[in-house]
């Protein structure tokens, strides 16, 4: 699956266009990397507790994604992008989306 944020892949002609894809994943924040990115904050520095839990939300935002364009016959999804949005006190959506297509 060609995953691409363009919206053709170079030297590759879109033969079946299949519409919208999409996957999201709703996470909260853990206490234990509320209360570690607390102290980090104080002496600064990267707050991997987050940046872990962004990279996890990412792959099954987009592996949700690529399971209903492979499920369409998609072999590739192009123009795709990336929302979040606040759900609920201490919980975020993050969101994958994009065109589901068939390459030569």
């Amino acid at each position: 699956m060609i995953l691409t944020n363009v919206e053709s892949v170079p030297g590759r002609k879109i033969v079946e266009h299949y519409g919208l894809v999409s996957g999201s994943t709703v996470r909260s924040k853990h206490f234990g990397r509320d209360f570690m990115a607390g102290l980090k904050n104080i002496v600064g520095g990267e707050l991997k507790g987050y940046t872990e839990l962004l990279e996890e939300s990412r792959k099954e935002a987009m592996d949700r994604m690529v399971k209903m364009a492979k499920a369409l016959g998609a072999n590739a999804v192009v123009n795709v992008r990336f929302s979040t949005s606040s759900v609920a006190a201490g919980a975020a959506e993050l969101y994958a989306y994009g065109t589901a297509v068939r390459l030569e």
